[in-house]
């Protein structure tokens, strides 16, 4: 009996040991997406859309999520009663790039680069901000890539992208990023 206990009294530890890494690296997670709806909801400071991007005068500006949401209960948080120019800010979840409709910026979770570039060529001429922080989203035509180095956020903007959606960015946010060009293949 005696061994019984000790090989259980092992599985536990081991159990406790993995639980602790486990939370450990979930709470960075979480961390580093805190930050990064705090930067979803900065960009609606530092960009300027072109009127046809809205509706209507009253209608809300739609933050989209595409692919799985990592934001948990952050974003919402971050972007309850503010507003860009009037427009009240809300959260749209999108499953299929096809359904992304009347939205201002669309932080897309697709890791796939295939589908990844057929989403951003789906988007064209919406006005739409891409954003995510899939390594290389700037360089294959997304606008913003939001990436972790040193535990630190930072931004790669493709202004080509930006540009070419009639997006204007704000040289205060520029001077904050690495301007990226799209590859041209």
């Amino acid at each position: 009996m005696p061994f019984l206990k000790k090989l259980t009294y092992i599985r536990f530890s081991f159990l406790l040991v993995f639980c602790n890494i486990f939370f450990a690296s979930a709470q960075i997670a979480t961390r580093e997406y805190q930050v990064k709806a705090a930067f979803l909801f900065n960009f609606t400071q530092f960009v300027e859309w072109p009127p046809q991007a809205f509706s209507t005068p009253q209608s809300p500006a739609v933050i989209g999520i595409l692919g799985k949401d990592p934001f948990g209960t952050y974003l919402e948080e971050t972007i309850t009663g503010e507003t860009i120019n009037k427009h009240p800010l809300t959260i749209q979840h999108f499953t299929d790039v096809d359904e992304v409709t009347n939205c201002e910026i669309l932080f897309i979770n697709i890791s796939d680069k295939n589908k990844l570039q057929l989403i951003i060529e789906k988007l064209k001429g919406k006005n739409i901000l891409t954003v995510s922080d899939v390594n290389g989203f700037a360089k294959f035509g997304g606008m913003v890539r939001l990436y972790t180095k040193d535990d630190k956020i930072n931004i790669q903007i493709n202004l080509e992208a930006t540009k070419e959606e009639n997006l204007v960015i704000s040289s205060k946010l520029l001077k904050l990023a690495e301007i990226i060009k799209t590859d041209k293949k």
